[in-house]
């Protein structure tokens, strides 16, 4: 085998070999194109969205059914707004609660639904009422603390 056939090789290599990771690295950072064609937007307003970014998943019962596409501040409530799209294959009710999971014990942060029993479905634009924030684990660890530190020793 000729030298510039070798060379030709190893360059065919080195470029298949790139294109894998970049393709990883968009996998990894949610940058790919979206499962879902068309989509609907709700908004759900939390007390504290933890480390929760924009392109994180929403999911329900395991299933990714969105994705976050906006978080803002309320000046109005004070509060952090989540906008996320849904894919219009997905309809929740109305009384549906929307939570900030975490996926595993430090893993990403991604907003779960739970679906009520109501019999009208929330629509493009509508807010989710019903919301749990983030569990922060540096409240929980100064909260046992604290709690620690404040019981009476037994006699």
């Amino acid at each position: 085998m000729s030298r510039t056939t070798l060379d030709l090789w190893v360059g065919f290599f080195v470029v298949i070999g790139m294109a894998a990771l970049l393709f990883l690295a968009m996998k990894v950072g949610n940058v790919g194109t979206s499962n879902f064609k068309e989509t609907y937007e709700l908004k759900a307003q939390f007390d504290n969205i933890g480390g929760l970014k924009v392109r994180a998943p929403v999911k329900s019962a395991g299933v990714v059914v969105g994705r976050v596409t906006n978080i803002g501040f309320n000046t109005e409530s004070y509060r952090a707004e989540v906008t996320f799209s849904l894919g219009t294959g997905y309809h929740f009710p109305k009384d549906t609660i929307a939570t900030i999971l975490t996926s595993g014990l430090l893993g990403e942060q991604y907003v779960g639904l739970d679906a009520g029993g109501d019999v009208e479905m929330l629509k493009g634009g509508d807010v989710v009422q019903m919301t749990q924030s983030a569990v922060v684990l540096e409240k929980l660890i100064g909260q046992f603390m604290f709690d620690k530190a404040a019981e009476t020793p037994a006699k």
